[in-house]
């Protein structure tokens, strides 16, 4: 089994190589391979002292030929650009998220054509595809009909390349799987670009002792998902057989529903009030906007019939990152 990993140096895509160096298989295949394609070369030590880790450096538009030299039996696609550059930049977002998926899956298609064999493809999109539509405002709970009516650049891409990913697999080119990915929390690291990125940085910036901002009001609710959770929900996926995919259409990983003010709350239950004193209240109304539209409450029976629930706790999630970091 030869594996593509896109965004492979960024976190989450470090942490899912990780986890298949440990699982060492994909669908019952023993791996053999694993490319990581990214801006930048990953620093992991586990994955630099593998001898079956690669990597590819440079834009994934520009090295997608030299990528696809190789012929891969499972792709998982996690590089874009995020929400808030996809606001600031149109032409970024459309370059990164639109032109590159379309270009990787043609030259995916073209492999099947030449192999006879559709590889397995895993995208990564966002509940940033669902939003309030004023013909169709976003329902209290989001089920698995509910209708995306994204409201951001970046939840646009994503639901385009969702049914580009259908289409392709409805033809034979691929057989691809979407899942919408929860908001991840708690990212280690830097912040980013994304208009999520506080919901890490309200907890990973005090926990080391610096002061950081919450730019949206504390009753604001979100989903969440820890790291860990994550990358299991992406396994369960790309480990099931067409049959239990169940259908070409996304599926929604879980979600803890939390307010920020819950997490603020949890961060003082875990690491003291001297530690959430580092938070500051400073309004942002463009990113309240955007995180504001996502929904926050799921009930969906495909999680459920994959096996898969929501975190415990948001305590359980600070606890999880405060080990990842020592």
């Amino acid at each position: 089994m030869k594996v593509l990993i896109t965004g492979g140096a960024g976190f989450l895509g470090s942490l899912l190589a990780r986890e298949l160096l440990k699982t060492g298989s994909l669908q019952g295949q023993a791996i053999e391979l694993i490319m990581l394609a990214d801006l930048i070369a990953p620093s992991h030590p586990d994955l630099v002292k593998s001898p079956i880790v690669t990597s590819d450096v440079g834009s994934l538009l520009e090295r997608i030929p030299s990528v696809l030299k190789t012929d891969f039996d499972a792709v998982f696609h996690f590089a874009s650009a995020v929400s808030g550059e996809c606001e600031a930049d149109f032409e970024l977002g459309l370059r990164s998220n639109l032109d590159s998926t379309r270009q990787l899956l043609d030259g995916l298609r073209a492999q099947q054509s030449r192999t006879g064999v559709a590889p397995l493809f895993f995208f990564s999109s966002s509940v940033a595809v669902f939003g309030s539509d004023p013909l169709l405002p976003l329902p209290e709970v989001v089920t698995d009909t509910t209708l995306p009516t994204p409201q951001s650049s970046y939840g646009i891409q994503k639901f385009i390349c969702e049914q580009l990913v259908a289409d392709y697999t409805r033809k034979g080119y691929v057989d691809g799987r979407v899942a919408r990915l929860m908001t991840v929390s708690v990212r280690p690291g830097r912040p980013n670009g994304a208009a999520s990125s506080f919901l890490s940085g309200i907890v990973r910036e005090p926990l080391a002792g610096v002061e950081t901002v919450c730019p949206v009001d504390l009753s604001t609710a979100v989903a969440l998902a820890s790291p860990q959770n994550t990358v299991k929900g992406i396994l369960a996926v790309m480990n099931a057989s067409r049959d239990q995919f169940a259908g070409r259409t996304a599926i929604n990983l879980p979600a803890l529903t939390v307010t920020v003010g819950q997490m603020l709350d949890a961060l003082e239950t875990v690491a003291g009030k001297e530690v959430r004193a580092l938070v500051t209240m400073e309004s942002n109304p463009a990113i309240a906007k955007i995180v504001g539209g996502w929904p926050a409450r799921f009930e969906c029976q495909r999680t459920r019939d994959f096996g898969l629930t929501g975190d415990a706790s948001y305590e359980d999630i600070i606890r999880q990152h405060m080990q990842l970091s020592s």
